[in-house]
């Protein structure tokens, strides 16, 4: 169950970044609220999750749902760069988040 939290808790960490983004600055109200709910929501779950998952993994685990979500979002919605090389990063970014659940009891 632990585990479905921490993946909920990197989804909000997308939403957060992605607030941040939109808040510009936080002069956006409406975006601003966003960004504090999606971080507290973020911390909460993860320090939920960390009481059975190892600390060290379960943060690389919740960074990289973040990291890799808001490239994607980056993608999709602010047309950032889709080179190969970035791309190629993001997979081994996503393969080594598989890794570490994979070996983690």
């Amino acid at each position: 169950m632990n585990w479905i939290i921490l993946i909920i808790a990197g989804l909000f960490e997308v939403g957060f970044t992605s607030c941040l983004k939109l808040s510009n600055n936080f002069t956006h109200y409406k975006w601003s609220i966003g960004f504090f709910i999606c971080i507290t929501l973020s911390f909460i779950l993860l320090n939920i999750a960390i009481q059975t998952i190892p600390i060290g993994t379960a943060y690389a685990i919740w960074t990289g749902i973040g990291a890799v979500g808001t490239v994607i979002m980056g993608i999709y919605l602010y047309n950032e760069p889709t080179d190969f090389w970035r791309l190629l990063f993001i997979f081994m970014l996503i393969g080594s988040i598989i890794g570490l659940k994979t070996v983690s009891r």
